[in-house]
């Protein structure tokens, strides 16, 4: 009789997800902003009774030069144990990593040796045209379905963006997923609730509007994304659009609840035209709509204009520029960075319409430069930005830098790369983790974070 069993990192609950054992590696894209050498996902070792502990340990290069690696993520996750789609016996073995800019998807197998990670598959961008019509190609989960991929842009680089499915085993392109997208045209980022048969995607630009940095004639007349689309899962059809209004741009991340009974989430909104501020913004149901609510807001913080890049001085001010935010796996605390100031915010979301800071530490901003104990050259440049929590939320990772051509919008000087880890008290709390600093190694610059079996932004799971 054989005994096929589930891969030991999907849990059926996030409660259970939060027992798992403590990664000890972390992968982590890093691409060249001047594009002329291949990008990498780097492995960095986390496990602090390591000799190791703090470096990168192994990378696997990419084959072509200027893919821009920008987010991805594993090819199976818990949402496999769900029953209505059920693939017990799928690995999460693959990391599925797209190029931002090349719109080219690689799969990396991380089993045979973690440490040194084997490219098994390109699938070309000519392939994903034909097949799904689309480029540009942002972010990956692994759901019911397969493995979900959006894209920012059809083939030819035009609205609409949208999301198409890979083949869990053969990493097939299988087509575009949206069946009726009603009005929804821009397209950013996307997750769900799968106890609410409910997806939720965001909005940034086409790539004529962002691949060479932010447009301020675009932003200003505010044509970035402001909206959220609301889609009905199964039928994969849009039902409803929310609108921030003209004040808000970049309506960009979004980290529902973990708990699947909870139909709630919440979404980050860069910047307000209005005074530079940023802000964090529930979204819930409301009879049999769903609504959003403004919960928490981030000034901005006076400053010495000499201080600042061109795209600020006339403000005399820094821009809080949230870029990131990430959801504790019991929904109890919401990491917000601030790129533009330079800090990493904690808040306790336990009522998600009423949030309270917990915590905040300060690194980079571009204004403040604020070290780092263990960091050699004084002055950090690039500020909190891509952020990852451990699955029993002790620990938090991040990096530095946005998006390659808009990085020296804000860091004219550059970026000089860089990841950090904060321990997280038992009640809350934030601190430097001293003996963590990853000095990245020059002419690359880092940007996501994957952990090893699983984080709070991998997977999604159908019990509570």
């Amino acid at each position: 009789m054989a005994t096929w069993r589930p891969d030991p990192s999907f849990y059926p609950s996030p409660r259970m997800a939060a027992k798992a054992p403590r990664e000890t590696l972390a992968y982590v894209a890093a691409f060249d902003p001047d594009r002329q050498r291949p990008d990498a996902i780097a492995v960095v070792d986390v496990a602090p009774a390591s000799p190791t502990y703090s470096q990168i340990v192994g990378q696997v290069e990419m084959p072509n030069v200027g893919d821009e690696l920008h987010h991805f993520g594993w090819n199976a996750c818990s949402s496999c144990l769900c029953p209505n789609a059920p693939h017990p016996h799928v690995e999460r073995r693959y990391l599925v990593v797209p190029g931002l800019r090349s719109s080219r998807l690689h799969i990396i197998d991380t089993k045979p040796d973690p440490r040194r990670p084997e490219i098994v598959r390109i699938i070309e961008p000519s392939e994903i045209a034909e097949r799904a019509n689309y480029s540009r190609l942002h972010t990956i989960h692994c759901g019911p379905e397969g493995i979900y991929v959006n894209a920012l842009a059809d083939r030819n680089g035009n609205a609409p963006g949208g999301i198409f499915l890979l083949d869990h085993d053969s990493f097939d392109v299988l087509g575009q997923w949206e069946l009726d997208r009603g009005p929804q045209k821009l397209a950013y980022d996307f997750w769900w609730h799968l106890g609410h048969d409910t997806m939720i995607t965001s909005e940034w630009g086409t790539p004529d509007t962002f691949e060479n940095g932010l447009v301020p004639e675009v932003l200003l007349g505010s044509k970035y994304g402001r909206r959220l689309h609301f889609w009905d899962l199964t039928k994969r059809k849009h039902v409803q659009e929310i609108d921030f209004g003209e004040e808000h741009q970049l309506v960009f991340e979004l980290r529902p609840a973990h708990d699947p009974t909870k139909a709630y989430g919440f979404v980050g909104c860069v910047i307000s035209l209005k005074d530079l501020s940023a802000s964090i913004w529930t979204w819930y149901r409301e009879g049999d709509k769903w609504a959003v609510k403004k919960v928490i807001e981030i000034p901005a913080e006076p400053a010495d204009p000499d201080l600042l890049p061109p795209v600020l001085k006339d403000f005399k001010a820094v821009a809080p520029l949230v870029t990131d935010i990430d959801l504790s796996m019991d929904d109890r605390f919401l990491y917000v960075s601030c790129w533009g100031t330079g800090d990493m915010i904690q808040y306790d979301v336990s009522d998600p319409f009423a949030p309270k800071e917990t915590g905040r530490v300060r690194i980079g901003g571009i204004a403040s430069r604020a070290s780092h104990p263990k960091a050699s050259n004084g002055a950090l440049n690039g500020g909190p930005q891509m952020v990852e929590i451990s699955r029993d939320g002790k620990r938090v990772y991040f990096t530095n830098s946005l998006y390659g051509a808009i990085d020296p919008q804000f860091y004219p000087e550059g970026i000089d790369g860089w990841m950090v880890k904060l321990d997280v008290g038992d009640n809350g709390g934030i601190g430097f983790d001293e003996n963590f600093f990853v000095d990245w190694p020059k002419g690359h610059r880092p940007h996501q974070v994957r952990l090893e079996g699983g984080d709070c932004s991998s997977d999604s799971y159908c019990y509570p």
